[in-house]
């Protein structure tokens, strides 16, 4: 059933909020994070509310995407003096595009490395500082103790929801994907480097000698950051405000549900435990609601070659101007109609054959019979509406996991990769776009993944689900 996850994930948070209190909505604390992490965790609150919980969303003063005022939850306003915001990201990704362009080669990845960690440490940085500014704070403490929520819902990426967690003695649910040493699996179940790939090296599930032990040194790589950069500073506020023997590492592995945004219909095989629950795909939706009148209009207008979609994320602000220029280049050559979400300059060589916009409703889109293609950086939550709408994808993966997220859809024959270097260079794009357009392999196989995707046994899972949580509510 198309909805079967959304009201899975909202069942199994009702069991954990309601216990004892069946008849009245529970009381949630969330502590989110910024950019395209809080595009789902806000689908999940706004269907949280219509079911009659209580949300608090903790954020700070310099929020990015998180609104001060909404009609589903209240806000608990933290004032810091830095943030992971617009700003913060434009510069990474300035530094990044810059070496990614020089081409590969142990320099330029040993620069690139040296640049992710850096800007690891600075985020997690901020939210340590923002963590020790909450602690500090005695008036807002007892706030939130006297508020007597139920749980704390929080995004693992960053740390603060996992240590305010502990310091209010409430239960602890992860919507996860990644925790702060890296991708979620790896802090609660084996991950066997001879299968597992590590997020970053580029490795699928069936790898040579050699391939292993290049996914060993990732893990290396992982663990050294994890260890040097990362658990370090949460380790400090624990320290500082906790008991002596309290662990950081043992906070975050002790969450009572991991709500894990992917499904194995996308992911590669791997050991995981019976607390955590699959939700990935859980946002998407079939679109109740027509397009904005502009952009049907726009859409019908394709005719029989229909329209590419290209977005390149929250995060992604604007390409470098030589590059766009010859993007849009490329989609001025092309029979199609496009949408691009753009937020720069306008390109010298865009086409009349394409609408820039500074927002979409992307999943809409995705879903529209006319949409052929699917221009994408590779962010888990558009990777996700692509499969579940059936739009094959050309991927133009930017960083962090972008790279691994396509090479999954590539290797399901889904998807064409192509990257900063070459993207930009001779025809490439041009040519990856006529290949999944004109290959009906490409589509077919997106299919198949959309019906896997979809198929479902709602009601056995469900009820399965059930006994297991008012087991954990009773304990």
């Amino acid at each position: 059933m198309p909805l079967y996850r959304n009201a899975t994930c909202l069942l199994l948070l009702s069991f954990v909020c309601l216990s004892w209190r069946m008849c009245h909505g529970g009381k949630i604390l969330i502590v989110p994070l910024e950019g395209s992490h809080w595009v789902n965790m806000d689908i999940m609150i706004e269907a949280l509310h219509s079911r009659g919980h209580s949300v608090d969303v903790v954020r700070t003063n310099k929020s990015w995407y998180i609104q001060d005022d909404s009609s589903h939850f209240n806000t608990i306003t933290v004032p810091v003096t830095e943030a992971f915001n617009n700003d913060f990201i434009n510069e990474i990704l300035k530094k990044i595009f810059a070496i990614e362009r020089e081409g590969s080669s142990v320099l330029s990845f040993a620069s690139l490395q040296a640049e992710m960690f850096a800007a690891m440490f600075n985020m997690h940085r901020i939210m340590c500082k923002m963590a020790t500014g909450m602690f500090k704070d005695k008036d807002l403490m007892n706030s939130l103790k006297e508020s007597k929520y139920d749980l704390v819902l929080t995004d693992p990426a960053w740390g603060a929801g996992i240590l305010l967690a502990h310091a209010l003695k409430l239960p602890l649910v992860y919507n996860v994907r990644w925790i702060t040493s890296g991708e979620g699996h790896r802090a609660i179940a084996p991950s066997p480097l001879s299968y597992v790939p590590l997020t970053g090296s580029g490795l699928s599930d069936k790898m040579t000698f050699i391939q292993r032990v290049k996914n060993f040194l990732f893990s290396l790589i992982w663990q050294a950051q994890d260890a040097f950069f990362i658990r370090p500073q949460y380790q400090a506020v624990c320290d500082k405000f906790f008991d002596p023997e309290v662990r950081y590492n043992d906070l975050l592995q002790g969450a009572d549900l991991w709500l894990m945004r992917v499904d194995f219909v996308f992911e590669f095989p791997r050991p995981t435990m019976p607390n955590v629950v699959y939700i990935g795909g859980f946002q998407c939706k079939t679109s109740k609601k027509p397009l904005p009148e502009h952009l049907e209009e726009f859409v019908q207008s394709s005719g029989e070659h229909g329209v590419i979609i290209m977005s390149l994320g929250t995060f992604v602000s604007e390409l470098p101007a030589d590059m766009t220029d010859k993007i849009a280049a490329t989609f001025a050559k092309l029979p199609q109609k496009v949408i691009w979400r753009h937020k720069g300059e306008r390109p010298a060589t865009l086409g009349n054959n394409t609408l820039l916009v500074d927002w979409m409703p992307q999943n809409d889109l995705l879903g529209h019979p006319k949409i052929k293609l699917f221009v994408a950086h590779g962010g888990t939550n558009g990777v996700q509406e692509a499969i579940y709408h059936s739009v094959p994808v050309v991927g133009m993966p930017l960083f962090f996991d972008q790279f691994d997220n396509l090479l999954r859809l590539k290797e399901r024959g889904a998807a064409k990769l192509l990257t900063i270097q070459t993207v930009d260079k001779d025809n490439n794009l041009q040519d990856a776009i006529q290949e999944v357009l004109n290959e009906p392999s490409y589509r077919l196989n997106m299919q198949g993944l959309s019906r896997l995707h979809r198929d479902q046994p709602f009601f056995s899972v469900v009820t399965h689900r059930k006994r297991r949580f008012y087991k954990f509510l009773n304990e």
